[in-house]
């Protein structure tokens, strides 16, 4: 086992990767911006080295800062959570070259999968349902304006390496298509360095659905079961849960074996997702693979017991699996909120600051809370938004909703503004009390008729 981890990251899911490496008593490094030098995850980790200045593109995104970090304190293995460097193939590349274990798929997979068009070709060939849309990249306008007729509009405009939610326009009629392909194709170049674009037939409403999958050097994949993420603002996922009240136990099946045939076309390594649209006449496509841990891992750990960041480093570590599918059981209801440091009542804008006093909720079986909060911390105005995920198992879903709107009640952050109020709102009503809700819900349904407190 590695004797050393480098963290590439920060906040929440730095503190949930120190604290496996600990569990497994692997000693670990943080690394930190000079607006994080009283994070948590730096004050947690056995050794802390700054590697620039606030803005992310100087710090947590500046690889020859982090690799020489791992090189100075010895690190054998860098994880790289989600966001920043998690899904860049050069990065884990210059790893193999340093030879430092990138605790993630090799970075061929990671092209291959994050360059959606080619993804999309991968899936063709592996008899994987896709979404109708260009089997490449669009090259000119006319060849936009000419598949969207064929498709039928409303169509979606996506980055060929997009995540995140950036790159993306929802396309309406021929009229909008021009400028909403030149903002995309901007956003797109900005954020991924990359313009190229490719368009999907819209799949909506929906349900989205994900299988999280594991795969070790074996040759040995096995899925641990569905995410239903359906609930989003602006594409970014604001509440999940598994398993989806949505699906039969023939859906699960199915959609199960589809995301451990994608993972085996690309012979896959480690942790990822396979991410799926359900349509309303219960036809699944493929929409993607992150070949990263998510967000909302731990609603999968939740009810199947198995820890994911510490198989990541096991996998990274060349021991087998030790897993076949028949060994994974599913027990209960798991949610996962996910609390931002932001206004809801202003149009969500961020709020950073002090956090002068803090109470995370806590007691109880079936209760976890992620976060790199402490009372006296001051949330910096650089990154994103979440400070922290709560995650709640019960017997079945009612004991899980139930369990959630205790939870969050019992949250307090003085000092900064909460999306709390506006998630005990949203597990409160009715239809998602129901499970009666789709990937139009929380946008076209629950906001427009949301009315925060004063």
């Amino acid at each position: 086992m590695f004797s050393k981890i480098l963290i590439a990251n920060r906040g929440e899911i730095a503190v949930r990767i120190i604290r496996a490496c600990r569990e497994l008593g692997i000693r670990t490094v943080a690394v930190y911006s000079e607006a994080d030098r009283e994070a948590f995850h730096a004050e947690l980790a056995d050794e802390a080295i700054c590697i620039g200045p606030a803005k992310a593109s100087d710090s947590y995104l500046n690889v020859q800062q982090i690799l020489s970090a791992a090189i100075v304190t010895k690190a054998e293995a860098i994880h790289t959570g989600f966001g920043f460097l998690s899904e860049n193939s050069r990065f884990a590349e210059m790893c193999e070259e340093c030879q430092i274990k990138f605790i993630g798929p090799n970075s061929q997979t990671i092209d291959e999968m994050g360059n959606k068009i080619h993804a999309r070709q991968l899936m063709i060939d592996a008899k994987v349902p896709v979404i109708p849309g260009s089997e490449g990249v669009l090259k000119t306008m006319d060849e936009a304006l000419t598949l969207a007729e064929e498709i039928g509009y409303p169509v979606m405009l996506k980055a060929a390496a997009g995540g995140g939610g950036k790159g993306i326009r929802k396309v309406p009629s021929p009229k909008e298509l021009a400028s909403l392909f030149s903002s995309a194709q901007q956003e797109a170049q900005a954020a991924f360095g990359n313009g190229d674009m490719y368009m999907e037939k819209i799949i909506y409403p929906a349900r989205h659905i994900e299988v999280q999958i594991l795969g070790d050097e074996y040759g040995s994949i096995v899925h641990l079961g569905e995410r239903d993420c359906s609930l989003q603002r602006n594409n970014q996922k604001v509440l999940e849960e598994s398993p989806s009240v949505a699906l039969s136990t023939s859906d699960r099946a199915y959609v199960g074996e589809l995301a451990v045939k994608a993972a085996e076309a690309v012979k896959y390594q480690n942790a990822g997702t396979i991410e799926f649209l359900r349509d309303e006449a219960g036809r699944f496509y493929f929409m993607e693979m992150n070949t990263r841990i998510q967000v909302e891992h731990p609603v999968t750990e939740m009810v199947t017991g198995v820890d994911i960041v510490k198989k990541q480093i096991e996998i990274a570590d060349g021991q087998p699996l030790n897993l076949e599918q028949a060994d994974i059981s599913f027990t209960g209801h798991a949610i996962e909120c996910r609390i931002n440091a932001e206004n809801p009542a202003f149009h969500f804008a961020p709020s950073p600051g002090k956090i002068t006093n803090l109470l995370l909720p806590s007691g109880g079986m079936g209760l976890r809370v992620d976060s790199a909060m402490y009372s006296g911390y001051t949330i910096p105005p650089y990154y994103d938004s979440m400070i922290a995920k709560i995650i709640v198992h019960g017997e079945n879903r009612f004991e899980a909703l139930m369990k959630m709107q205790r939870a969050l009640g019992e949250l307090l952050t003085e000092g900064v503004q909460t999306n709390a109020e506006f998630q005990m709102d949203l597990i409160s009503h009715p239809n998602v009390i129901a499970g009666d809700y789709t990937t139009a819900f929380l946008q076209e349904d629950f906001l427009p008729n949301w009315q925060p407190e004063d």
